[in-house]
């Protein structure tokens, strides 16, 4: 009886003072500009570039298009909600930030999975290397990185938002995270969050084991070489992924599979800020400024720049 039809949420974002929530609107966003313009950057090279026209690139690609999407579907609201405005969202715009967010997350663990093999037939397959990692292949990859980040994110929001729900309707977040938005439901929510944890074993522990192994094998691998040119550029290479890997799948498993991960509202917008701005703007950098390829791209295109100009 007590249960209302909820039309919007209020969003309560960071309770701080307004001069400290004015130095936290500049500084997130310069890191979400940092985000759009780095991931940009990545994609435009390598679409330019044939040299980056391999399957490493090819998988950095849809990585960059995931960043630029991820961080796009959070953060404009959170800055406005930094200065005073944009606290409410309605209950549709609520739904579809959880849905993009389990999305895109998602499609990102099964991607860096995905690039760890990629390595592992690089190094330790080189000579079969374009036999195995064919264009078909790498579709195919691609496609199921996507299909598999849909299909369980539109599953766990579909599950999320059919929930009643019956006020009050603050989310103790700076948007609508799954875990927040469920602490306001009417019902018993044990079962949504063994389904969070069954999908987070899923895509968080089994990529993981994936990519320990393949990194065992390339480690392995790079034991026998023996030239100090291979050891850097297999280091350059795989180095760049391995930081990745280590800063999303352990910021993932500790927030969503750690102890009391859906009692403590601070870890949450913390870590989801990590999620939501920090790693998208680290990813372009780590890659671009580990990589010998991106860079020679890089100043490539500044002097086709210079000469256009000129």
């Amino acid at each position: 009886q007590n249960e209302t039809s909820v039309t919007e949420f209020i969003l309560l974002g960071f309770s701080i003072n307004p001069a400290l929530r004015l130095c936290l609107f500049g500084v997130f966003s310069v890191l979400y500009s940092v985000t759009l313009m780095g991931n940009a950057l990545v994609f435009v090279l390598i679409c330019l570039d044939y040299r980056l026209h391999s399957p490493m690139y090819f998988f950095l690609c849809h990585l960059s298009i995931v960043d630029i999407c991820y961080a796009s579907n959070n953060v404009p609201h959170m800055l406005r909600n930094l200065l005073g405005q944009g606290r409410t969202i309605s209950f549709a715009g609520c739904g579809t930030q959880i849905h993009l967010y389990l999305i895109f997350a998602l499609t990102e663990c099964v991607l860096l999975a995905v690039m760890s093999y990629d390595r592992y037939v690089a190094v330790c397959h080189p000579l079969r290397y374009a036999f195995i990692m064919n264009q078909r292949v790498c579709f195919t990859l691609a496609a199921v990185s996507w299909a598999f980040g849909f299909l369980f994110g539109t599953l766990q929001a579909s599950l999320a938002l059919h929930l009643p729900f019956c006020g009050p309707c603050e989310v103790d977040h700076f948007f609508c995270e799954i875990l927040a938005v469920l602490k306001l439901a009417c019902t018993d929510t044990a079962a949504n969050k063994v389904l969070i944890f069954a999908v987070c074993v899923c895509f968080l522990l089994f990529p993981l084991a994936l990519i320990l192994i393949s990194y065992l094998h390339i480690l392995a691998t790079i034991l026998h070489i023996r030239s100090a040119a291979g050891w850097h550029k297999t280091f350059s290479t795989c180095g760049s992924h391995l930081i990745v890997v280590g800063l999303f799948y352990g910021n993932a498993i500790f927030m969503y599979m750690g102890p009391g991960s859906s009692n403590s509202s601070g870890r949450e917008k913390v870590l989801s800020l990590f999620y939501s701005l920090v790693s998208p703007s680290l990813n372009p950098l780590i890659y671009s400024l580990r990589n010998k390829q991106v860079k020679e791209a890089l100043l490539k295109l500044q002097r086709r720049k210079r000469v256009f100009h000129s």
